[in-house]
């Protein structure tokens, strides 16, 4: 834990107080679950303070940030009481021309998903310059250097480039920085950061959140910084603000509501964030068969020829991966972005096709099979994906998705239904979900349902790639015991893709670390991470949010 954040007081005594929410009460449309977003909220941010707001989705965290900056999710979602304050100005009284002026100038924001909050056609320079060009007009050359010098600012590799790059050309970690770097160019007095660091792996997570502390301590700014990471708060927060279903739960300083939490919402948020000490589990795998066996797996990406006849470029995601999995085992790939986990996840499955290797479920070599001759027996294998928005047909409803690949494979289609909805129920949903579609339910439902779609051709092996990477905490920890029940259950062997190292340490019996497409380190888990052998497995813990804290709570735990 960082030195700011575990003072727990704040920066100082009395810090000024640049943003001031009062009263808040935000009105949601008549069709709405409930009556309102925010419902009587009251936050005050001092400068040189940065100040978490925690809850779960749904818990209007969000929705109260933007409307500081008048930035509603629609006309039909608008404030009805309270004042939110600005050196005195009321926002939530401002003409949109008064807002326009403030926003970038005096309050900034960064967005958490910065491949949509970037424009797609515009270079990273040019829409960064274009902050300068509103607000302090000046000439061309002075504004290019501003930006230039900005990048460097916010530690971006080779400035020049990045100038000239289009969001696509970059990695997600150097994105985030540049949104970072957009928001601080007309140095603001309020900072709001919105989930700035939700699907970043942990060395990249460490350095932005670095990064935010840096910049906030220089430019003596305000930052109120949104999150369901409790680790990310531990790391950076000097007070904490709870919110669930649109309300003020608790509010402190950061150790002592870290620490001693007062309310029972916000023990059970702690609760469910998983621990870095691995989970006990008895059981013994070496004498069980071997479930999966991969061999010298290779994987080369190659860009197309560029203009004027440039030879593309040429990644090696995969070199040389080899693992095996025993039956009732689950053994997890743990890296950063682009280390090349999914890549084997996704050619394991087949779902692209390796250049080399093998890839064998019993005395089958999955990745000798045509096309035709894996149809048959693909069922074997099956996968649960990263996004459970965007794997789930909309068109389709919940039964028919699960029921699909069972009457592909030639199930009758009453005997599919019927079996879609004793899934939905070993799943933790009730059958008659299977009537419903998939925008009807919540992120973690959803991953519940593509959980019971990829058991329906019952499978030996499951493959889950970062399947609670996007979940709040209390769904994460709801999932990752249901996925434990049911490989228990079944005797279910999993290859589990995640970046985090609390999630890993809770699922998986043993541990493949990747870097730059190969495989650096291998063991169980509980000998990775009480010893880990490779700088680079080092690197990654060290890297972990909060990690003091969590070392602590488990001491703490083990004594109780």
């Amino acid at each position: 834990m960082s030195a700011r954040a575990s003072s727990g007081a704040g920066p100082s005594k009395t810090p000024e107080t640049v943003l001031s929410i009062e009263n808040l009460t935000i009105d949601l449309p008549s069709w709405a679950e409930r009556a309102h977003a925010v419902e009587n909220v009251s936050v005050a941010l001092g400068r040189d303070e940065i100040l978490c707001i925690v809850g779960e989705s749904g818990s209007g965290k969000s929705v109260m940030a933007r409307a500081a900056l008048g930035l509603f999710p629609s006309r039909h979602v608008c404030p009805s009481g309270g004042r939110i304050l600005f050196q005195g100005e009321n926002l939530l009284a401002a003409t949109q021309e008064r807002l326009r002026e403030l926003r970038g100038s005096r309050l900034a924001m960064i967005f958490q998903e910065p491949m949509t909050a970037l424009n797609p056609l515009l270079t990273i320079g040019r829409q960064i310059e274009e902050a300068i060009e509103v607000h302090q007009p000046r000439s061309r050359e002075p504004r290019r250097k501003r930006v230039l010098d900005m990048l460097a600012a916010v530690h971006l590799p080779d400035p020049q480039t990045i100038y000239g790059a289009y969001p696509h050309q970059v990695s997600g970690g150097q994105r985030q920085r540049a949104m970072i770097a957009m928001a601080l160019m007309l140095e603001p007095d309020v900072l709001i950061a919105d989930e700035p660091t939700t699907a970043l792996d942990v060395t990249t997570q460490a350095q932005i959140l670095a990064l935010i502390r840096e910049v906030q301590r220089a430019r003596h700014m305000g930052v109120l910084f949104i999150t369901h990471d409790f680790g990310v708060v531990a790391e950076i927060a000097h007070r904490i603000v709870v919110m669930q279903h649109g309300r003020v739960v608790e509010q402190g300083a950061a150790t002592d509501l870290l620490e001693a939490p007062r309310e029972d919402y916000t023990r059970m948020l702690l609760a469910a964030v998983p621990d870095l000490v691995p989970a006990a589990r008895d059981k013994e795998f070496s004498r069980e068969p071997v479930a999966l066996r991969v061999a010298g797996l290779e994987k080369n990406y190659r860009s197309r020829r560029g203009f004027f006849g440039r030879t593309g470029r040429s990644v090696h995601a995969a070199k040389a991966v080899g693992f095996e999995i025993r039956r009732g085992e689950t053994l997890g790939i743990v890296g950063e972005s682009g280390s090349g986990k999914s890549t084997v996840a996704r050619c394991v499955t087949r779902l692209i096709e390796p250049d080399a290797g093998e890839i064998r479920i019993g005395n089958v070599d999955f990745a000798a099979l045509s096309q035709a001759a894996l149809r048959p027996v693909r069922k074997r294998i099956q996968m649960v994906f990263q996004d459970p928005y965007s794997s789930l047909d909309p068109r389709y409803t919940v039964g028919k998705l699960i029921a699909e690949g069972p009457i592909v494979h030639g199930t009758p289609t009453g005997k599919a239904m019927q079996r879609a909805r004793e899934l939905l129920e070993l799943v933790g949903l009730d059958a008659r979900a299977a009537d419903r579609y998939p925008h009807e339910f919540s992120g973690g439902q959803r991953q519940r349902i593509g959980l019971a779609r990829a058991l329906a051709l019952d499978p030996e092996i499951l493959v889950a790639d970062e399947p609670v990477s996007a979940l709040d905490v209390s769904v994460q920890q709801q999932v990752l015991r249901l996925l434990a029940d049911i490989r228990d259950r079944l005797g279910l062997t999993m290859l589990f893709i995640t970046h985090d190292l609390r999630v890993a340490a809770q699922v998986c019996d043993s541990i493949a670390v990747m870097r730059y497409g190969e495989i650096v380190e291998m063991g169980t888990t509980k000998d990775v991470f009480a010893q880990p052998r490779h700088a680079y497995t080092r690197e990654l813990f060290a890297a972990v949010p909060g990690r003091a804290w969590s070392e602590r709570r488990a001491r703490t735990a083990s004594t109780t």
